[in-house]
């Protein structure tokens, strides 16, 4: 039987409640495995699991529940192990890292900060930045619209202006809300956002950083800002014991999206 691993504890953590249950229909019963100072919190993982609703949510309440007791090392949905053997062996095996992020994660949450171009918003200040491009657009006014030429023109030094203040408008926000978490971790390119960035944030400084997002928010109005969280610390625990399930599953954070 395949164990799935919802996350990683210090040995003395508090027990769960006697049956706690997990991900699966039915739920599959959560355990504890110990290995010297390190605890996996797990359950017999199901056959065919996929990132379902109600899975995500399970595997969330898991975290959840663990975290209410203190600190907690979370895997992202769908980590599977081949036994409980292969779980104590790696926690075994990186003992002083996962020890290191446990430390380094207490009392911490992430926040994630998605951000992309209020689209209107974002064309008015390419226009008002770039000469070349007002006095192109005029010329086509001028001339009834242009010619097919000048018009693909226009189109691309648009589209290429657009791509450039992608790039600064990220980094200008990554700047702004850098100064108030501990860590960042620049997650992968996600389609139709600039900037998908995750934050490390004390729990006891969470206003002090969501009063930065709304400051980057009232600064750069041409962005539409979406801020998820507090979240479990998914972005800065890797790497983990298990291999993700499969790429349907793997690496689907719970509640993170």
């Amino acid at each position: 039987m395949s164990t799935y691993v919802y996350g990683i504890t210090a040995a003395t953590h508090p027990s769960l409640p006697e049956g706690t249950g997990g991900v699966g229909d039915p739920p599959r019963e959560v355990r504890i495995l110990k290995e010297g100072d390190l605890a996996a919190v797990v359950s017999d993982a199901p056959e065919g699991l996929r990132p379902k609703r109600r899975e995500l949510l399970a595997h969330q309440n898991v975290l959840s529940e663990v975290g209410a007791d203190g600190c907690v090392l979370p895997m992202r949905f769908g980590s599977i192990a081949p036994d409980d053997k292969a779980v104590t062996g790696v926690l075994a095996e990186r003992a002083e890292h996962y020890a290191e992020r446990l430390d380094a994660l207490d009392g911490r949450v992430e926040y994630n900060v998605k951000a992309t171009h209020v689209e209107e918003a974002v064309l008015h200040h390419v226009m008002a930045q770039n000469p070349e491009i007002r006095a192109l657009a005029e010329s086509n006014r001028q001339a009834g619209g242009g010619t097919y030429e000048t018009k693909i023109r226009l189109g691309e030094m648009v589209a290429d202006a657009v791509k450039g203040k992608e790039a600064e408008d990220a980094t200008t926000l990554e700047r702004a809300l850098e100064p108030a978490a501990d860590a960042v971790s620049v997650g992968p390119e996600s389609t139709g956002w600039l900037a998908n960035v995750s934050f490390l944030v004390k729990r006891e400084a969470a206003d002090d950083f969501l009063e930065a997002v709304e400051r980057a928010r009232g600064d750069m109005p041409h962005l539409e800002v979406r801020l998820n969280g507090p979240l479990p610390p998914y972005s800065f625990v890797e790497p983990g014991p298990a291999e993700p399930a499969g790429t349907a599953a793997g690496g689907a954070d719970a509640g993170a999206g």
